[in-house]
């Protein structure tokens, strides 16, 4: 099996404006769905989301963000009773994502003038990689990174054959 790329990452928010505000002008992402509860009202196959729309069919049930051609950061409005976001590296799984850039000290000059604060400086890993690192409002981690001819993603590294 081949993927043709990682399509979404996805988050819970109890601050989807300020998230959809944060991805979009700050990041420099396009709102390309909007999908409400009320697409549901004749979906026999998702019960849970059927009734929802039933009482709120308007109400959002996720957005997303295209940060690259057909890649997207989904958000998804805060459940009832869910638990408040971690820190950094506290539970086993999610730890952070990369978004990709040609050139980071160009980013890193533009994301700067539009608001970003990072967590970290500029610098290039063991891996030969260009890395900078910043969070968003909802506190996930996430790293602008540069390839370079040596980078280890593109040349592979400690992989027996």
């Amino acid at each position: 099996m081949e993927y043709n790329s990682l399509m979404h990452i996805g988050f819970f928010t109890d601050r989807m404006e300020e998230m959809v505000r944060f991805y979009t002008e700050v990041l420099g992402g396009t709102v390309k769905v909007v999908s409400r509860y009320g697409s549901y009202l004749h979906r026999d196959d998702r019960p849970a989301m059927q009734a929802i729309a039933k009482v709120r069919p308007n109400d959002i049930f996720n957005i997303y963000v295209e940060m690259a051609p057909g890649q997207f950061v989904e958000f998804f409005p805060k459940e009832e009773g869910q638990k408040e976001h971690t820190g950094f590296n506290e539970h086993l799984g999610y730890s952070h994502f990369a978004l990709c850039v040609p050139d980071i000290q160009e980013a890193v000059r533009e994301l700067e003038s539009r608001g970003l604060t990072f967590d970290t400086k500029l610098s290039k890993g063991p891996s030969e990689t260009w890395q900078i690192w910043a969070h968003d409002p909802d506190g996930n981690k996430f790293e602008i990174m540069q390839f370079t001819d040596k980078s280890w993603q593109v040349t592979g590294h400690g992989v027996d054959a």
